[in-house]
This record gives C-alpha cells, structure tokens and sequence, in this order.
C-alpha cells in the first residue's frame, strides 16, 4: 500500500512516518485490496489532529482522532480505520444461502 504523509503546522519527522506505517500494516492484513492511504497530521492549538482517507477497490474510507499526543491520535485513528475496514470486507462477503442449494443435496 502507498501511503502519503502530510503534515500541516507540523514537520513530519521520520520517526513519524516509520510509527505510521508500521502501524498501517495492521490494515493490510486485514484487508489486501486497500490500494493507497492519505494521512494529513495537524496540530491545532493544544490539539493533535490524525485524518486519514483509504482508497480500497470500489470506496474510499475516511476517519479522523484528535488527542493532545499525536501519537496516541494516531493509534485511535489506526482504530478506527481497522474497524471500518473490517465492515467493508463483511459487507463484500455475502453470508446468505444460496437459493436451492438445500433441492441439489436432495433434501426437500
């Protein structure tokens, strides 16, 4: 997955950028179709601010966290993205039966 880093009042440090991604593998195993990610880091005032926006095979996915440790918005926001990530896969899965699977097994 391509993941582009950007920072608005905030240089992105590498130790930020490495924190990012090792945290956005977590995604990737979930779900292998996210293509790309956009993660815009800000601080406002007192707070930090974690956006990011996933673009997975026919969606995009948006979530954000604020926090006062930029880290620890970071890791709401990984969260939040697993979370939704792991809805979108169920909801490409179809779990219904398949009509007349029961007359082919012979049982009426």
């Amino acid at each position: 997955m391509q993941i582009n880093i950007t920072g608005h009042h905030l240089e992105v440090t590498t130790a930020l950028k490495e924190y990012i991604n090792s945290k956005f593998e977590r995604l990737e195993r979930h779900f292998d179709h996210v293509t790309e990610g956009h993660v815009v880091l800000t601080v406002e005032k007192l707070q930090q601010k974690a956006e990011a926006t996933l673009y997975v095979s026919g969606s995009n996915i948006f979530a954000d966290a604020t926090h006062e440790d930029m880290y620890a918005a970071i890791d709401a926001l990984v969260d939040k993205l697993d979370r939704q990530v792991k809805k979108y896969k169920e909801k490409l899965t179809n779990h219904h039966r398949q009509e007349g699977s029961h007359r082919k097994q012979g049982v009426v």
